[in-house]
């Protein structure tokens, strides 16, 4: 297995080597070996595998969310694993937008206040973040539950609006762990279909892990993990760029 892959160009996000591990009691387990990999901006880029086989791990890693213990993280040729924690935080804040399983959304919050919540710390006016949180929200089907708050919301618009409120802040990357996996088939289908259209036309880069079968078939590329490294890679034949097999 390559644990190498190289031609870096064009990729946004380049991983070098990546290796982590995690202390359960007296145990050393090794979760990444070694990845090396590179993600493109305007596609939607899928890690796939079992639960356990180190994908979200990777994916905290691509993120800045984690540090690795060897290896190294490139975005847009900066290395951000050298970078110091103000630093890190900074640059979540500036450029990247999470997504998560649980929505993370506040109780007491309408949608539209979840949504402007973030655009302060980027030093936008009060109207501006408005502006702009009511677009973001209009762009995922929800301005119709602006005053809504989570405990009104079924799980399907939850997600919707975490996805607005990660879209809001317009950034480069998009980071979105098990997105789909507590919604039903349609909900679940029309958050695929947003993370592919965020990529398709703002040109993001937008890397999903999960296990879900439903987002195999909507990505642009898939990589396939198992026993924290990279089994293989391929395009599913729905993308116009035909498929690969360059990771063996």
């Amino acid at each position: 297995m390559n644990k190498q892959v190289q031609n870096w160009q064009g990729h946004s996000i380049e991983a070098q080597g990546l290796c982590k591990s995690f202390m359960s009691g007296e145990v050393t387990i090794k979760v990444l070996d070694g990845v090396s990999i590179g993600i493109a901006a305007g596609e939607l880029t899928l890690i796939s595998g079992p639960s356990g086989c180190g994908k979200s791990t990777l994916l905290s890693l691509l993120s800045a969310l984690q540090k690795p213990d060897a290896g190294r993280v490139l975005i847009l040729g900066q290395d951000i694993t050298a970078l110091g924690q103000k630093d890190l935080q900074r640059f979540r804040l500036e450029h990247t937008g999470f997504i998560f399983q649980g929505f993370n959304l506040f109780g007491a919050l309408t949608a539209l206040e979840q949504v402007q919540l973030p655009l302060g710390y980027l030093g936008l006016s009060d109207k501006q973040a408005r502006e702009r949180a009511m677009q973001a929200l209009e762009e995922v089907d929800m301005l119709h539950r602006v005053a809504s708050r989570p405990a009104q919301l079924s799980g399907g618009e939850k997600q919707r609006v975490a996805m607005a409120r990660a879209l809001a802040k317009r950034p480069q990357f998009l980071f979105a762990d098990e997105p789909t996996s507590a919604l039903d088939g349609e909900n679940g289908h029309n958050i695929v279909d947003i993370l592919h259209r965020v990529a398709r036309e703002h040109g993001t880069t937008v890397l999903c892990v999960s296990h879900d079968p439903r987002l195999i078939g909507s990505a642009d590329r898939v990589l396939a993990m198992e026993d924290g490294l990279i089994g293989r890679e391929w395009r599913p034949e729905k993308s116009a760029h035909g498929e690969s097999n360059a990771v063996k």
